[in-house]
């Protein structure tokens, strides 16, 4: 039995970055049952330090974060995402859901955007270089948007593999860095299918590359009645979520996901538990 830890923190649910009330409202009581389990485990997500974060962002950043009312949660959000990927590493969890109040792939060096503050994911590995043997890291990005604060970030890293989901189709000379275009996805009869078969169909890019850890990051943006709408309907979370769990298992590496964009509560409420008990028992 997996061991699964839930990496949250009480102001995620009382702040919301996003443009629709608070999309975290039902939490962390939408988790009662799920916790219950013997192999389920609720951790408050630290705050991440502002040593870590100058390792990874321009000074400047920090009194900019500090200014953004957006980014009250940012210290916890990020360092959610930091002690997850760390107990993992250290093979004290096997794999992870990580809440955030403030998102982290567009936040590059010395500029963030779109309620994105400090880059988690960055910070989070970084951090693991430093107290373990982990270095390869794979990361699958489903978000609507383009992870561009975080391809900036890893641009020049072999060690980090970033698959991201969105309005572009790229691949680096070292094959390392790709973008598989999912947007006219929106216009079609039948986006739910179409999305799901190019993730399924791009995710044997990874093996190869033969990360020490497998993350999603997850947004629940794209479903047809949030604000980065490309059509899709709820089953398309779920399927994306079994193959991410098939390829760690392929892989035998530890999985990480990391909650991304999306301000639909209901959305929150209908896919987190769903996918939290997924993780936990397959």
């Amino acid at each position: 039995m997996k061991k699964i830890g839930i990496f949250y923190h009480p102001s995620f649910s009382r702040k919301s970055y996003m443009t629709i009330g608070n999309r975290l409202r039902d939490f962390p009581e939408a988790l009662e049952e799920l916790l219950q389990k013997p192999n389920v485990r609720l951790y408050e997500s630290p705050r991440v330090s502002e040593e870590l974060i100058l390792k990874v962002h321009a000074p400047e950043m920090v009194p900019q974060v500090a200014r953004d009312s957006f980014c009250s949660t940012a210290y916890e959000s990020a360092g959610g995402v930091v002690a997850a990927m760390e107990a993992l590493a250290k093979g004290e969890i096997d794999r992870a859901f990580c809440f955030i109040g403030a998102g982290g792939h567009h936040s590059g060096y010395q500029q963030f955007w779109g309620a994105c503050c400090f880059n988690d994911v960055v910070l989070a590995l970084t951090r693991v270089r430093e107290v373990s043997s982990m270095r390869r890291l794979a990361v699958v990005d489903t978000d609507a948007h383009h992870g561009d604060g975080t391809r900036q970030l890893i641009a020049d890293d072999p060690e980090f593999l970033h698959l991201c989901f969105c309005s572009d189709n790229y691949c680096s000379a070292d094959g390392t860095k790709m973008d598989v275009d999912v947007y006219n996805l929106a216009y079609t009869e039948n986006p739910d299918s179409q999305y799901v078969d190019l993730v399924r169909r791009n995710l044997p890019l990874i093996p190869p590359f033969k990360p020490d850890l497998l993350l999603w990051y997850y947004g629940f943006d794209t479903h047809r009645d949030d604000y980065g709408s490309l059509g899709l309907s709820l089953e398309p979370f779920f399927q994306i979520c079994d193959l991410m769990i098939d390829s760690a298992e392929e892989m035998q590496v530890p999985l990480q996901v990391v909650l991304g964009g999306g301000s639909l509560s209901y959305l929150a409420t209908r896919t987190i538990p769903e996918i939290i008990k997924r993780l936990a028992e397959r």
